[in-house]
């Protein structure tokens, strides 16, 4: 039984894993751009949804409703005018303007927000449980690796259903060419950046309710997504998924042997897989 109930605790984990990493995954995939404020950006929204609660007091999914929007007008505005500006076959300038992001959030917040943790409210949601078989799971855990599911196949749909994603996978192969056929790589890339933006949100939604945030959690939470979106292999959708998966099953485990190995578990299985794949599990392109 507790084997059951560390493993299920575990993909469940691995969901709030995924949801870190979709965005990360999304950008990379189409244009190639390693954002290192990538956690930041998460934190940054779950800062902006504490704001709307605060001040609206509405429950924090209202307020991703709210901020969702917002966040689109930021990855946009963000991809448009500084990031396209730096994107080349260097990788080394897009490393160093995000990183400078970074920075920046991060000191924005603690200047605005101070280094206290904060949390969003949630009511009895946090506490409830559900009995699901042999063991019982939390609500807002099942939340979370729902709509982890939910968001990967909204990107699915939208990558190989919809007239965008032919646009998103054209600039991905060959921007010049995609660019002479009448589409603006710019213009798309700001459109993918936007909609990591969103998955971003979701992201904060469900850290912001789990557990506490501060403006210095940005780089942890940017480590996870990379070992989750590295596992999986670099272009796999559903990959991400899996790697998110893969993580929170090892700290659980880890965890249920000595609470002390718990974030190190995850690493060395990070490390293990690099070593038998260092593609990733699941690796595809974008085409």
């Amino acid at each position: 039984m507790l084997f059951i109930d560390t493993l299920v605790q575990g993909v469940l984990l691995g969901g709030l894993y995924a949801l870190f990493a979709a965005g990360l995954s999304l950008v990379f995939g189409i244009m190639r751009l390693v954002n290192l404020a990538h956690g930041d950006l998460i934190v940054l929204a779950a800062y902006l949804m504490l704001l709307v609660v605060t001040v609206l007091g509405v429950s924090p999914f209202v307020a991703l409703l709210i901020c969702a929007p917002a966040m689109f007008a930021l990855g946009w505005v963000l991809q448009r005018f500084v990031l396209n500006r730096v994107l080349g076959e260097d990788v080394l300038p897009p490393l160093l303007v995000t990183f400078g992001l970074s920075v920046v959030i991060q000191n924005s917040l603690l200047e605005t927000a101070s280094a206290d943790s904060r949390r969003l409210p949630a009511g009895d949601l946090v506490n409830a449980s559900l009995p699901l078989g042999p063991v019982n799971v939390g609500v807002m855990p099942l939340a979370t690796f729902l709509s982890a599911v939910a968001v990967i196949m909204a990107l699915q749909w939208i990558f190989f259903r919809t007239a965008l994603g032919r646009r998103f996978r054209a600039v991905s192969d060959d921007p010049v060419t995609a660019g002479l056929m009448g589409i603006r790589p710019k213009s798309i890339f700001a459109l993918a950046t936007g909609i990591a933006m969103i998955v971003v949100t979701i992201a904060a939604l469900y850290l912001g309710i789990r557990s506490n945030f501060d403006p210095a959690i940005g780089p942890a939470r940017l480590i996870y997504a990379f070992e989750a979106v590295i596992i999986g292999g670099l272009g796999s959708i559903w990959g991400t998924l899996a790697g998110g998966i893969i993580i929170g099953v090892a700290q659980t485990f880890g965890a249920a042997v000595n609470p002390e190995w718990q974030i190190l578990s995850g690493h060395l299985v990070f490390i293990l897989v690099l070593l038998l794949r260092p593609r990733g599990l699941f690796p595809r392109a974008y085409d």
